[in-house]
């Protein structure tokens, strides 16, 4: 039997109570998943887990075995971390889930950073402004905008990001400038599926406004979009709005009032035993970004 294997099967199953998820997780049959618990019960003389046509759960003995086995798995992913660090290469795949406009901006470049210097990288993006399952899409790594962090998971914060108030010069010239928030209630707003109520900060007053417009999206690059074509004033995060305020296709409004940051994580599985490659993937995005957080905050 190979042990380690085994171990990590059963793993699988007591996280998600369920032989069938497990055995998609780790790309092997039910019946080999199956068989590998049944090993490791007979190796033990203990029964692991409780089984019915309903419900998988753990024994108290099982309970016992997972902490160990964890450790045991972690323990192994650590030496194979470091004999890699002895390799002049890294590979391997990585999946990244991230929201869409993040992944058009700051990811894409982050990754043709990262495969140009270790080519046999391959990396998926999942981009999606909802979050995604980490076990359902076998994510190794979620970029996630929030403060806070699932506790489930465990959270790396990677930087701070600011927002801006933008509207287009056409949609400008023909509504006027909003002043003040309460303006705000008068203008057609590009509004974000996740957040119809926007605040905004000035002499340390927090002041919100419900705004409404001809647009909801789930989706951050089509109200970018909508909005240099005129359509309304929209909330942006401003590693993406600032590409277009460069061009003058944005003008920032309200600029006496400030946004209160979001932080952007790397948020993955705390069971997850992270290959060399995932480890180095996230160090490298959090140093690399680390140097843009002023520009992204104070924006």
């Amino acid at each position: 039997m190979d042990r380690l294997t085994a171990i990590k099967s059963f793993v699988e199953v007591a996280h998600l109570s369920s032989f069938t998820k497990a055995a998609d997780r780790l790309e092997l049959s039910r019946l080999q998943v199956s068989r590998h618990v049944q090993e490791l019960e007979q190796w033990l003389e203990q029964r692991l887990l409780h089984r019915t046509t309903r419900k998988v759960s753990l024994t108290k003995q099982g309970e016992q075995a997972l902490i160990r086995f964890e450790n045991i798995l972690n323990e192994a992913a650590a030496l194979i971390a470091q004999s890699q660090l002895d390799k002049t290469e890294l590979a391997g795949n990585i999946r990244i889930s991230s929201p869409i406009g993040f992944s058009q901006t700051m990811l894409v470049d982050a990754v043709s950073l990262f495969i140009a210097e270790h080519p046999k990288v391959t990396i998926d993006i999942h981009a999606s402004d909802s979050f995604s399952d980490l076990v359902e899409k076998r994510i190794d790594i979620a970029l996630r905008y929030t403060n806070n962090p699932d506790e489930n998971l465990i959270a790396r914060p990677l930087m701070k990001i600011g927002s801006t108030i933008c509207a287009s010069e056409t949609y400008l010239k023909k509504y006027g400038y909003p002043l003040v928030t309460k303006d705000l209630a008068n203008h057609n707003c590009l509004v974000h599926l996740s957040n119809n109520h926007w605040q905004l900060i000035k002499d340390n007053k927090v002041e919100e406004v419900k705004v409404s417009g001809p647009l909801i999206c789930n989706d951050v690059t089509t109200i970018v979009q909508a909005t240099i074509n005129g359509s309304g004033i929209a909330l942006l995060p401003y590693d993406l709005a600032r590409l277009y305020i460069a061009k003058q296709e944005l003008v920032p409004i309200l600029t006496d009032y400030t946004i209160a940051s979001n932080k952007l994580w790397a948020v993955y599985l705390s069971r997850s035993y992270q290959t060399p490659v995932v480890r180095a993937f996230i160090d490298f995005i959090a140093l690399l970004w680390h140097k843009d957080i002023e520009l992204l905050v104070d924006a």
